[in-house]
């Protein structure tokens, strides 16, 4: 991950480096460096100039050092809104349907941008993470498949290769793993919808790995028309049979 500085072995280079694999998402938010010795070591830099460069990307809130724990990349990335707008969106089905309706413009663009701009690498990626998540729904392990299910997404977003847009879609997935919006349980509970599901993962990673932005576009959108609609429909039915629940009570 790291490279050698090659040239004037300055602090500044080193962050240079660092805040560059920061920002084009190679380091994510918690994940820890390497320990002073090993880095600067791959940098090929001495430990003061590291110390140095460390100092600055700590003043900047990019990293933080932990007391016997090592130095790790800072919470980047925080949440789109404060929990109690989350919790307040969550309790208006008009609200959450404009999440459902930002969610499939913002990943309709980073699906179509990332089967024009994919790298093979991405490419290989994004196919083991499909094919683990295909062995997890053979296997019918649907908590394996759900959390494959995010990491999909954000492949997805990295594969776009813009920062600004990855950047944003890592803040909305936080809503995605804490199923704020979506209660995969009652997703997957749907007749056929887990198979759906996959099958549209699979229409949105066959349209990258064939280049093609407009196939992935409709793909992707088609994904999130499919789950808006489907949880729709099983609240509407959890509604009805809760009222004829309590007619069934009443006339007892």
């Amino acid at each position: 991950m790291f490279r050698p500085i090659d040239h004037q072995k300055t602090a500044n280079a080193v962050v240079e480096q660092i805040e560059d694999l920061i920002l084009k998402g190679v380091l994510h938010s918690g994940d820890r460096l390497p320990s002073e010795r090993d880095l600067a070591e791959q940098l090929k830099v001495s430990r003061p100039v590291l110390r140095d460069a460390l100092k600055i990307l700590e003043d900047r809130e990019l990293i933080e050092a932990r007391r016997g724990g090592g130095t790790f990349v800072c919470d980047l990335i925080g949440s789109i809104f404060t929990e109690a707008v989350v919790q307040l969106i969550s309790r208006h089905p008009s609200a959450v349907n404009d999440y459902f309706e930002f969610r499939r413009g913002i990943e309709g663009q980073a699906a179509a941008q990332a089967a024009m701009r994919a790298a093979p690498s991405d490419i290989r990626r994004l196919t083991d993470i499909m094919n683990r998540m295909q062995a997890a729904f053979d296997a019918d392990d649907p908590e394996t498949e759900s959390r494959l299910d995010v990491k999909f997404h954000h492949a997805v977003g990295e594969a776009a290769h813009n920062v600004v847009l990855l950047h944003t879609l890592r803040s909305c997935y936080r809503l995605l793993e804490n199923e704020v919006f979506i209660n995969r349980g009652r997703l997957y509970h749907f007749p056929n919808a887990r198979s759906e599901v996959m099958q549209q993962h699979w229409a949105i990673m066959d349209a990258i790995r064939e280049a093609d932005p407009m196939g992935a576009r409709r793909a992707s959108e088609e994904h999130i028309d499919y789950v808006r609609g489907t949880l729709a429909e099983t609240m509407e039915r959890d509604q009805r049979e809760q009222l004829a629940e309590l007619r069934v009570a009443k006339s007892k």
